[in-house]
C-alpha cells in the first residue's frame, strides 16, 4: 500500500509540477514587465460563434471528463480488491467477481460517454461549417450597401436563443436560420441532393419535417418586434431557412423562404425595391452591431 502510494505521488510529481512551475513563471515574468493589451480588444461574433464556443469547451473539458469517467472504476475496483483482501480469503473471490463487473460496467460506462461526445462534436462542427458556409456566400452583399451579421445572441430573459445571420440593406431586413444536414439513403424515387418546400414543409430524400421553419418565424417575429422597440422603424423581418449544400426546389410558396446558400443574396435582392432608406439601414445596423459586439477570447 505504503509503495503503491509512494508510485501514485511521484508520478502525479513528474508529470504536474513541470506544468505548475511554467504556469508560475509566466505569471511572474507577466507582472514584472506589466504587460498587457494595448486594448480591451471586443470584436464582433462571427459566422458559427455560439457552435464555436461549445466545441472549444468539450475540447477542453474532454480530457479531464474522460480521465474521471475512466479511472474511477478503477478506483472502486481496486478498493474492493483492497477491502476484500482484509476481511480474509472467504472474501477474495466475491471482492474478485464484484471488483470485474465494477470495471466493466465502468468500461462501458466510458465507451458510451465516449460515443455521445464524438457525436455532439461531430453535429456542432457540422453546424458550425455550415454556418461559415452560408456567410461567405453573403459577402458580395458587403459591396452593395448591405450590413451582415452573425449569430446574434437573444439573452436568457428573452428566450436564449441565437440569430444564425442577419442582412440589412435597401431591400429590407431578413433574418436567416441555417440548418445543415447531413444526406444519407434516398428513398425510392428521390435524389439524395434534392430537398423540395411545398409552403408548410420540407420534403427530404427520406422523409417530410418541418423542422427549422417554425424556428426561422419566431426568430424573424424577435426581430421585428426588437428592432421597433429599439429604434422606433416598423419593417418586417423576413424569415429565410438557409439549407447549405442541398439543391432546394420550392413547389408552393410559402411563409417562409427555403433556400439554397449560393441563392440567398439574390433572394435578398429580389426585385431591388429600396424598403429602406441610408439612415435607416444606418441606425438598425448600429443597433445589431452593438449587440452582438461581445468576443473577448
Amino acid at each position: 500500500m505504503a509503495a503503491s502510494l509512494k508510485a501514485a505521488l511521484f508520478l502525479g510529481g513528474y508529470f504536474l509540477l513541470p506544468f505548475f512551475v511554467g504556469a508560475l513563471l509566466l505569471v511572474w515574468g507577466i507582472k514584472k514587465r506589466g504587460e498587457r493589451p494595448p486594448v480591451e480588444f471586443i470584436l464582433r461574433r462571427g459566422p458559427g460563434e455560439t457552435l464555436r464556443r461549445k466545441i472549444a469547451e468539450m475540447d477542453e473539458n474532454m480530457p479531464m471528463r474522460l480521465i474521471l469517467v475512466a479511472l474511477l472504476p478503477l478506483v472502486v475496483g481496486w478498493l474492493v480488491l483492497f477491502a476484500a483482501g482484509k476481511l480474509g480469503t472467504s472474501c477474495s473471490l466475491a471482492g474478485l467477481i464484484l471488483a470485474g463487473l465494477i470495471l466493466l460496467l465502468g468500461m462501458a460506462s466510458t465507451g458510451f460517454w465516449s460515443y455521445r461526445y464524438f457525436r455532439k462534436r461531430r453535429n456542432y462542427l457540422l453546424g458550425y461549417l455550415g454556418e461559415r458556409a452560408v456567410a461567405e456566400e453573403l459577402e458580395p452583399l458587403l459591396r452593395e450597401g448591405y450590413h451582415v451579421f452573425h449569430d446574434i445572441p437573444v439573452d436568457k430573459v428573452e428566450g436564449s436563443f441565437n440569430l444564425d445571420h442577419v442582412v440589412v440593406g435597401p431591400t429590407g431586413l431578413f433574418a436567416i436560420e441555417t440548418k445543415t444536414r447531413r444526406k444519407g439513403r434516398a428513398r425510392e424515387g428521390f435524389e439524395d441532393h434534392k430537398v423540395f418546400y411545398d409552403g408548410r414543409e420540407l420534403i427530404w430524400p427520406w422523409a417530410e419535417d418541418t423542422h427549422g421553419l417554425k424556428q426561422a418565424q419566431n426568430e424573424a417575429d424577435w426581430l421585428t418586434k426588437w428592432v421597433k422597440q429599439l429604434t422606433g422603424i416598423e419593417i418586417a423581418a423576413k424569415p429565410i431557412l438557409a439549407l447549405p449544400g442541398w439543391w432546394v426546389e420550392t413547389r408552393a410558396l410559402g411563409p417562409i423562404s427555403v433556400q439554397n446558400a449560393k441563392n440567398l443574396p439574390a433572394n435578398i435582392r429580389g426585385k431591388g425595391v429600396r424598403v429602406l432608406d441610408e439612415e435607416q439601414i444606418d441606425l438598425i445596423a448600429r443597433q445589431l452591431n452593438a449587440r452582438c459586439r461581445d468576443v473577448k477570447d
